[in-house]
């Protein structure tokens, strides 16, 4: 694991203080962000990736491989938020390495999977936004989730100021359940709004506790984020790995589904698949994503 070079500046184009990493290892903005695990980072016409998380701003280039700039961030705000945010304390060169231990028994796919999409690193997002967020996802599109997120986030919400212009928080569970489904109603959330409702008022009087959860062995923290109305298996491990950073937590969709019946017909247990079967699940999802795209464009040729 290389030691990353950090370098507080400031961008002169942007105006905004920034820090410039260097020596950064499996990092790929456009795999980060456009794997499905976030929904508040979108692309900017020149290649950022410009959101919020953690109630800041950031802008997110990447102008090398191995070279990427915080825009909008002091260099305490790499040390404070984005460091842990982007998991930059992980070594990806051993979670790999493990991944290869536990699924190249099965076949070789993983091989080429990791290769596709090495520059994933899995978020450290805040539990109840992620918990919130996947709980939104159900029967939607990733375009729609946004705007969903957007407008509850702009409507209930702490706005923030940062260089010059508003942007909000997501809303704390609080202002959920305050809100109402009155209060949720203009946010078009459809029949998601009883189990956001549902999720805040268990996190308020106790029945989540993330903190607890975070390490409690994996069962009991899938029984007790299933135990909110509305949450499945799948939500309830995407919660488990984009929220809690539990990596050995494997979401399984109707996309996932198909890629195991592919490339693992006779079967695959995610139980047996080590502390990061959540980080290959990944891989694997992105490189199957990226070469049916690949097929596509082929056949439009």
């Amino acid at each position: 694991m290389n030691e990353i070079a950090v370098r507080e500046y400031f961008d002169v184009r942007q105006k905004m203080p920034a820090v410039e990493l260097s020596r950064v290892d499996f990092f790929d903005a456009r795999q980060i962000f456009e794997c499905g695990q976030c929904f508040r980072f979108d692309r900017l016409p020149d290649g950022r990736y410009e959101g919020v998380a953690k109630g800041k701003y950031l802008c997110v280039g990447q102008p090398e491989k191995d070279r990427v700039l915080l825009i909008g961030a002091t260099l305490s705000d790499y040390e404070t938020v984005w460091r842990d945010f982007f998991a930059l304390d992980e070594d990806y060169a051993a979670i790999q390495d493990d991944i290869y231990r536990h699924f190249l028994r099965f076949g070789s796919v993983i091989r080429e999977a990791v290769q596709i999409a090495s520059g994933i690193r899995i978020l450290r997002q805040d539990p109840w936004e992620a918990l919130a967020s996947f709980i939104l996802s159900q029967n939607n599109n990733i375009p729609r989730i946004k705007k969903m997120i957007r407008s509850l986030s702009e409507g209930l919400g702490e706005p923030f100021s940062a260089f010059e212009k508003t942007y909000h928080a997501f809303p704390s569970a609080q202002a959920v359940f305050c809100a109402g489904a009155e209060g949720l109603a203009p946010h078009r959330l459809g029949f998601r709004s009883r189990y956001l409702l549902d999720a805040a008022e268990k996190y308020l009087d106790g029945r989540l506790d993330f903190d607890t959860l975070r390490t409690a062995p994996l069962g009991q923290t899938e029984t007790a984020l299933m135990s909110v109305l509305g949450v499945g298996k799948k939500v309830a491990a995407c919660a488990m790995l984009y929220g809690l950073h539990r990596t050995e937590a494997f979401p399984i969709d109707v996309w996932m589904r198909r890629v195991l019946d592919r490339y693992y017909p006779k079967g695959i247990n995610p139980a047996s698949l080590g502390p990061y079967a959540g980080i290959a699940q990944q891989y694997l999802f992105y490189y199957e994503r990226e070469r049916t795209s690949q097929e596509k464009a082929k056949k439009r040729a």
